[in-house]
């Protein structure tokens, strides 16, 4: 593993995250922040990509940690630029669809995110991150190729 840096992803330098969209019967799954940035928000899940780690690889460990699924990409989406000045906060997230190949979802890291939940579509939260939004727009591109 390498060493632990003094420097903040996303705030001191650019941060890569991914994104998942898990859409089961016309809902997709969202997790409520705790923490900064965006926090109180509902988003799509996902995460940091580790030094040395492949995008694809950094999605499927973050879906494990974070809901205890395992997962199989469908496609890639596209790539939110989500970039949060009031926030000072900078990441390249790639997002992509994926589906549950085990599992069931649930809020592994309580510490992070406050609640887990299945949202309707085209009925969500007005609260949600600019990487949900994002995601929600790249997905009805992707529907309706």
């Amino acid at each position: 593993m390498y060493a632990e840096s003094k420097y903040q992803k996303g705030k001191d330098y650019i941060g890569v995250g991914v994104g998942a969209v898990l859409i089961e019967e016309k809902q997709i799954l969202l997790l409520q922040r705790l923490k900064q940035p965006e926090a109180g928000h509902w988003s799509i899940p996902g995460g940091a990509v580790e030094f040395g780690e492949t995008i694809e690889d950094a999605l499927k460990r973050e879906l494990k940690e974070e809901l205890s699924i395992n997962v199989e990409i469908v496609s890639l989406l596209g790539v939110t630029n989500h970039i949060l000045p009031q926030s000072e906060a900078h990441w390249v997230s790639p997002v992509f669809l994926v589906k549950i190949v085990s599992g069931n979802p649930r809020n592994v890291e309580e510490n992070k995110h406050k609640a887990l939940r299945w949202f309707k579509i085209k009925q969500l939260p007005e609260s949600i991150t600019l990487t949900t939004s994002n995601a929600i727009s790249l997905l009805n591109k992707h529907l309706n190729q």
